[in-house]
């Protein structure tokens, strides 16, 4: 650990401790942080109390495209941006702070949590590498998450246009039935 900044070092623990808090895979961590694999999975285990999961992360596009995920993938993708824009926030912490903001707006609109800290930073990650983009709806104007070879001439969001197929359980129509208010509130 020669010449290593103890303040870096401490920063990467940190950002590494929020990642873990907020359920970040390992690979998350290994990729975002300069911390050795074994201090990430002694630190996992310290916070989580277990091992971490094993297998791949999700690589697939297609989850962020189908209706109640793009809701809330856009909605974080709305959240990111913001900060990216009006703060001096790297990548990483804008993910972690998108994150908390897009679990505290679940919270208080009592919106089930879709999106795990894995798929948001998947997301951003498939954004940068131009995978998916992001596309204003022709009637909300609200930006939403869409294959980069979609075609966006007069899209039209799933708030906006709510497929025949979604929300046929009782709760997911309760689900269906806020969002839709609380975007037509907005």
């Amino acid at each position: 650990m020669a010449g290593k900044s103890v303040i870096d070092d401490a920063r990467e623990v940190r950002r590494a401790t929020e990642l873990v808090e907020l359920g970040a895979r390992l690979q998350v961590l290994e990729t975002e942080t300069k911390l050795s694999r074994e201090r990430l999975l002694r630190l996992y285990k310290e916070i989580r109390g277990e091992s971490p999961p094993k297998g791949l992360l999700p690589f697939s596009t297609d989850w962020f495209v189908t209706w109640m995920p793009n809701i809330h993938a856009s909605l974080f993708m709305s959240i990111y941006d913001c900060l990216i824009k009006t703060s001096e926030l790297d990548d990483v912490d804008a993910i972690i702070k998108a994150y908390r903001l897009y679990l505290e707006h679940c919270s208080t609109h009592e919106l089930e949590v879709v999106l795990s800290m894995t798929r948001a930073w998947r997301l951003v990650k498939f954004i940068d590498a131009a995978m998916l983009r992001r596309t204003p709806c022709t009637q909300c104007g609200t930006h939403f998450v869409m294959r980069t070879d979609d075609l966006a001439h007069q899209f039209v969001c799933g708030l906006c246009h709510v497929p025949s197929r979604a929300g046929k359980t009782k709760a997911a129509r309760a689900r269906r039935d806020a969002l839709v208010a609380e975007h037509a509130a907005h």
